[in-house]
């Protein structure tokens, strides 16, 4: 998959388009999701142009990939999260219907969030 800089994550990067600041730091962006899953969804970016986890981790710095990594934490953190739990889940490719092709792992807190996939799928 090729990088779309025109994609709308990368827009609300750049300020073309607001966003719901939850989270900020060198290294990614943390906004609360406009069709939110769960009382607390919140999205987090990486700053980089980077499509999926495949390409973050194979051309991303180590600086990058542990800031972004650090940014999740702080999310779940910041939501008052981390005791109760949350579920942190990045969709990749097609099969996982990612819907913008910039890397963006969603933090779902704020209630039982059930099993992560249905039984009998497999």
């Amino acid at each position: 998959m090729a990088y779309d800089d025109q994609n709308v994550f990368v827009k609300i990067l750049r300020g073309e388009i607001p966003c719901d600041k939850v989270y900020e730091d060198d290294w990614a962006l943390a906004f609360n999701d406009i069709a939110p899953q769960a009382p607390k969804h919140v999205l987090v970016i990486p700053k980089g142009a980077y499509v999926s986890m495949d390409d973050f981790t194979a051309n991303g710095s180590s600086d990058e990939i542990a800031g972004f990594f650090r940014a999740v934490g702080a999310v779940a953190r910041q939501l008052g999260a981390v005791e109760p739990g949350y579920r942190f889940l990045s969709n990749i490719g097609p099969d996982a219907h990612q819907e913008v092709m910039h890397l963006h792992v969603h933090v779902f807190a704020g209630t039982d969030l059930g099993r992560m996939i249905k039984k009998g799928l497999t």
